[in-house]
């Protein structure tokens, strides 16, 4: 499968036209995962966004991290993304460090890596480009924030009352 076929499956590059999509396919690598394999972790810095051409990564939440030790082991899953789902993308908005990690969680996972750099110098090449990207990137993150915030509303709304002192 070709990168700008792939590329064409991810809502970020929605109207892209294919010169445009042509341009971003010319800075995009592939990478290849096993299952379980890290592609990336929480905390790390972040300088490539994600597109999923085949299989399925989790990403994942170490309660650990926030001081959470008596939340049991390991990470906890809050997504599971297949294929034309992006992630990795809040790099290119704050270049902070990531704020989950990232699993394959199926063999032979394959995603096309865009360098968070040359995916500026191309929005700024071409204005129209970023325009249309960054609008995307926007309704994107929207879309995860909801998902994110009806995930905290279920805890909060099942999670077991604790008894006042």
């Amino acid at each position: 499968m070709s990168f700008i076929t792939i590329l064409k499956q991810a809502d970020i590059f929605y109207e892209l036209t294919n010169t445009q999509l042509e341009l971003v396919a010319s800075i995009c690598t592939e990478k290849r995962y096993q299952e379980s394999e890290l592609v990336f972790e929480e905390n790390s810095p972040g300088t490539e966004l994600y597109i999923i051409a085949d299989g399925e990564i989790e990403i994942q939440v170490n309660p650990a991290t926030l001081g959470k030790k008596d939340q049991g082991s390991g990470a906890f899953t809050i997504a599971t993304l297949r294929r034309g789902q992006s992630f990795g993308e809040v790099t290119l908005v704050d270049e902070g460090l990531r704020s989950a990690s990232a699993r394959s969680s199926k063999p032979e996972t394959h995603l096309l890596a865009i360098p968070r750099a040359k995916l500026m110098l191309l929005c700024d090449t071409y204005p129209q480009l970023g325009y249309k990207l960054m609008r995307n990137l926007a309704a994107d993150l929207a879309m995860k924030i909801r998902h994110t915030d009806l995930q905290v509303r279920e805890v909060l709304t099942w999670a077991p009352s604790t008894p006042q002192a």
